[in-house]
């Protein structure tokens, strides 16, 4: 019986959607356009604030519910919020206290903007250009944390920061979800909210079942979402477990890989050959 073809597409942004220098590539735009021509939707979930969605928004004409914050704000094409959650006060507390303690630098996304102690720690630059927006430079952190969406500890030490992403998880429980969206970024977003319940809320607000949609990503926040779609494509930069979590691999993200995927795995199926995913899944074996 031949699979029901794609009817939605969701992608990460950062490491996925946008070239490393945070740019759409005209491959990348050419690629959402062939989806809208063939009835396919489009959207994208991401570990970014609302504000730091607003120009791809713009440039990719996006007209269905954006995912925020990992999925835990939902925005709509206009920016104006859908759903919102924050992150318990408690938890947000102690978040940015280990944080602290493990001597990595936090930023506290909170009433819909970016707040942080030292506008000239690492990556705050990077995040300007991400964001196009200016932090909001505070000595104390403390106010914010009752009504935070999003807390991220920065360091330019992965390996650290990979290490304080197990330390911090465990000590937090399910009090809140904990990710790094990035080799230097580890995010803290509410509990029981992540990419994947954004697109098991889009299957369920669109009425498409999650069969027919397909999610791109490179990082291990974007696992979640594999699990709750029909096809999972990940970037060729993407981490080990990350590509093993997905049902195809594409090309990186400087090499034009979200177009290649597009092409391969979700448009090539409905011309009605062989697919690629088919081809790399005889190769491959399934996935557990």
């Amino acid at each position: 019986m031949t699979p029901e073809p794609i009817a939605l597409v969701v992608s990460d942004v950062d490491g996925t959607l946008v070239t490393s220098d945070k740019r759409l590539a005209p491959a990348t735009l050419a690629a959402v356009a062939r989806l809208r021509a063939a009835g396919i939707g489009f959207t994208i979930a991401s570990a970014r604030p609302p504000v730091g969605l607003r120009s791809l928004v713009a440039d990719l004409s996006l007209d269905l519910p954006v995912g925020a914050y990992n999925g835990a704000t939902v925005i709509g094409p206009d920016l104006a919020v859908i759903e919102e959650t924050l992150i318990p006060g408690d938890a947000a507390r102690e978040a940015a206290d280990r944080l602290m303690a493990e001597g990595v630098d936090v930023w506290v996304f909170a009433a819909g903007a970016w707040h942080l102690r030292d506008p000239q720690a690492p990556y705050t630059d990077l995040e300007r250009r991400t964001l196009q927006a200016e932090p909001r430079v505070t000595a104390d952190l403390g106010p914010l944390l009752a009504a935070a969406s999003k807390i991220v500890g920065v360091s330019r030490d992965p390996a650290h920061l990979a290490a304080c992403e197990g330390r911090l998880a465990a000590a937090l429980g399910d009090r809140a979800t904990v990710h790094r969206s990035q080799p230097y970024y580890l995010d803290v977003t509410p509990p029981g909210f992540d990419k994947g319940r954004f697109v098991t809320w889009l299957s369920r607000h669109l009425g498409i079942p999650p069969e027919r949609i397909a999610t791109f990503g490179d990082a291990a926040n974007d696992i979640p979402m594999f699990a709750r779609s029909g096809l999972a494509v990940a970037m060729g930069n993407g981490d080990a477990a990350v590509k093993a979590a997905a049902r195809a691999v594409t090309a990186d993200n400087d090499s034009d890989g979200f177009a290649e995927g597009v092409a391969r795995f979700v448009l090539a199926p409905s011309t009605g050959g062989e697919t690629a995913v088919a081809r790399r899944a005889q190769r491959s074996g399934p996935k557990a």
